[in-house]
């Protein structure tokens, strides 16, 4: 036997129908090791920062499949992703199964003649991309746990900082302060609307804009009082090339802008278009094509909208490094202009799909049109036009066309008609906040991150509380704020645009055997460690600043100052912890923790006191967070939304309503010792469907209208009954058949 392992199940199940029955696909589910959470023994820093790395629970079962399935083959191959965590992937699977100079195979697409190909030309595990991707995970978790350990102990306990993350906060942070500081400054747009002889009526502009309403009024009294003519034409014909196809950062910035998706969404739907084997691997920062894609894009093109738009060409490189050379995002097979499961995987494909084309595709002629009006004592009036001579490569990609604004025929000295002319009174405007898009094109010209980092480092700041998204626009938070400016203020040179490109050009340098895994950390944390214990002596900052002498407090009347609390900033009084009077930033009363008489039953040196969390009321030790203690509801009585449902997994709590940021779910009353949770109100009842391992030992939930019952394991085939009794029906119809 033979075994082929990659990443995902679906990449297994996508390969499987190509090799048949020559090799056993089985899937590592992601990683199948990492970096425990405790930091105690994470990396021994004295063996040469030498990584402990521990298999996860929920990794387990997955781990001894593998190697069970890998102590039968006769050949092991492993086919995990062609990027350097992909090449950590595969080391992993190398050291955990015990085996010995294993077959590694690489193939930018997932069809048949790639996967067939690769299989010709196998290697060994490249050592140096290895390293580069253990080099930034260890990078990563020693910059983050320091300065994340030091930000607890001076700001507030839970904040975190990040080598990319805290970068790309400063940036929306700084564009915040910017637009604060900016200060509007008024001018006057004049509009003119003009007749030509023919009656065609131009709209013309005023190139001047008056700074004051006087001098806007002085030029509209004196264009009614003159006659206005033609005095310029220019015509200049216009070359509009097709972009590039599309690298992971824009084809997240183009998803973003059309789609409305976030770089989180995209990524997860390119996935499984790759997955499937519609588009190539979708992480890269190359714009190259295969010579075969190349071809096929011509007779595409030529096919469809004839020869004279198509146009062969390469591209290229718009960032300065790039991780791997490979290809740029493209259709697997450009013969196929439809593909995806779901309605946002079509329009993902459709975007990629155009893309690709458009960029072999002639370049559109535009004719640029300016014409210029006026009188001899006023400034000059533009009104500007275009039209397309030939759509070249906008006939694949219509939407990046814009509006054609075609202008009448006309001739210097012409006389024009004024019909009407408007003064618009405006103030300028500050620059805008970062959209998604924006901040992955601005992450990617500073060179802070590398394609893979962009949607995971959007998403930790949005998660952390740090940055709010409203509609597109990325918001900092007053937590956000108060953490980018300790950064600022106390580590410039790490959360800088410098450093943080030349740690990814030395992880570049580690991926093509230049520089050692061992000489880059050595360097970094020497002087990071030193720069980390100078700051241990700053005093904790308690208050960030007093508060508006009218926020009084409404306890005691005294005066207040600004705290930070975990869902931002709020007034406190200045005598607390004498007085816990408090309000918010809007001025609404803030209600103290209750105590409830009951000494904490985990530490015995705390009182239980009741807060008010994001999720409503809870009952927990005053010490936090030295101790984490939280009272669970474990009696129905205790609680209308307990079920009296027993939790099949820890056997001591019951199940509980409770409404987390998705809406209602229920989880075990035993919380945190349990976190067993499922989606819907259990029945009841145990699933008991027959399994390999046996009944099914899990709870029945509530279904649907047509569901009414399902299993809450997702790996159950009963938590899909109406998926099973299609393959039950279709095994019966088989046999029948048979």
């Amino acid at each position: 036997m033979k075994l082929l392992i990659v990443e995902s199940p679906a990449k297994a199940g996508t390969i499987a129908k190509y090799l048949k029955h020559d090799y056993t696909v089985k899937s590592s589910v992601g990683h199948i090791r990492d970096l425990p959470k405790s930091n105690k023994n994470a990396i021994d820093i004295e063996a040469g920062f030498a990584p402990h790395y521990e298999i996860p629970a929920g990794k387990k079962k997955v781990v001894a499949d593998l190697t069970q399935a890998a102590g039968r083959a006769d050949e092991v191959l492993l086919a995990t992703d062609p990027d350097r965590e992909g090449e950590a992937i595969a080391w992993h699977l190398k050291e955990v199964l015990g085996l010995k100079k294993p077959k590694r195979i690489v193939f930018h697409e997932i069809t048949e003649g790639a996967v067939t190909e690769a299989m010709k030309h196998p290697r060994l595990i490249d050592e140096h991309l290895r390293q580069a991707q253990e080099a930034r995970r260890v990078l990563d978790r020693l910059f983050g746990y320091d300065l994340s350990g030091l930000i607890w102990k001076k700001l507030r306990y839970g904040l975190s900082a990040g080598r990319v993350q805290s970068p790309a906060l400063r940036l929306l942070v700084e564009r915040e302060k910017e637009i604060r500081a900016f200060r509007p400054v008024p001018f006057w747009v004049i509009s003119a609307k003009l007749a030509t002889k023919k009656n065609e009526e131009i709209i013309f502009t005023c190139q001047q804009e008056p700074a004051s309403e006087a001098e806007a009024a002085k030029i509209t009294a004196a264009a009614k009082a003159g006659d206005w003519s033609i005095t310029a034409v220019k015509e200049s014909e216009v070359n509009r090339r097709a972009r590039a196809p599309f690298t992971t950062s824009t084809l997240q910035q183009a998803a973003s802008s059309r789609l409305g998706l976030s770089p989180s969404n995209t990524m997860r739907l390119a996935q499984k278009l790759y997955e499937a084997g519609h588009i190539t691997y979708m992480r890269t920062d190359s714009v190259n094509l295969s010579e075969q894609s190349l071809s096929q894009a011509e007779k595409i093109i030529v096919a469809k909208y004839g020869a004279t738009y198509h146009r062969r060409q390469q591209y290229a490189r718009q960032t300065k490094n790039a991780q791997e050379a490979h290809e740029a995002i493209r259709p697997s097979n450009l013969g196929n202009d439809r593909a995806g499961r779901g309605e946002a995987e079509k329009k993902l494909y459709q975007l990629i799909w155009q893309r690709t084309v458009a960029s072999q595709m002639a370049p559109a002629k535009t004719m640029k049109t300016r014409l210029t009006a006026g009188q001899p004592d006023l400034p000059p009036f533009h009104a500007h036009g275009s039209r397309i001579l030939f759509d070249g490569w906008l006939r694949a990609d219509p939407r990046a066309r814009g509006e054609d604004v075609e202008l009448p025929k006309v001739a210097v000295d012409d006389p024009l008609t004024l019909l009407d002319i408007v003064s618009d009174g405006r103030e300028t405007q500050p620059p805008n906040r970062y959209s998604e898009a924006g901040l992955v094109r601005e992450l990617e010209k500073r060179g802070i991150g590398r394609p893979s980092t962009y949607a995971p480092t959007i998403k930790t700041i949005i998660d952390r509380g740090y940055v709010e998204k409203n509609g597109r626009t990325l918001f900092p938070t007053d937590t956000g704020e108060v953490v980018s400016d300790f950064l600022v203020e106390h580590f410039p040179t790490y959360i800088s645009d410098s450093f943080t490109a030349k740690m990814e050009d030395e992880l570049d340098e580690i991926a093509r055997g230049e520089d050692t895994y061992l000489k880059t950390l050595t360097d970094f944390y020497g002087p990071f460690r030193k720069a980390i214990a100078a700051k241990k002596d700053l005093p904790k900052i308690s208050t960030l600043g007093d508060a508006p002498a009218e926020n009084k407090c409404p306890v005691c009347g005294g005066p207040m100052v600004i705290k930070l609390a975990k869902n931002g900033k709020f007034y406190s009084c200045a005598k607390f912890p004498d007085c816990d009077g408090a309000l918010t930033i809007e001025g609404k009363v803030l209600a103290a923790p209750q105590a409830t008489g009951e000494k904490c039953p985990d530490c015995r040196a705390g009182q239980l006191i009741e807060r008010e969390g994001k999720f409503g009321k809870f009952i927990a030790c005053d010490r936090y967070p030295k101790c984490k203690f939280i009272k669970n509801d474990t009696e129905a009585g205790d609680n209308p939304g307990n079920t009296g449902v027993p939790c099949p997994i820890c056997h001591q709590g019951t199940m509980v309503e409770k409404r987390g940021r998705f809406g209602v779910f229920y989880g075990c009353s035993h919380y945190p010792n349990c976190k067993h949770i499922i989606k819907t109100k259990p029945t009841g009842d145990i699933c008991h469907y027959p399994r390999e391992t046996g009944p099914c030992p899990q709870l029945l939930m509530a279904g649907t209208k047509t569901i009414p019952v399902r299993c809450s394991d997702k790996t159950c085939p009963n938590h899909r009954p109406d998926k099973l009794a299609k393959e039950n029906k279709k095994s019966e119809e088989k046999l029948g058949t048979n």
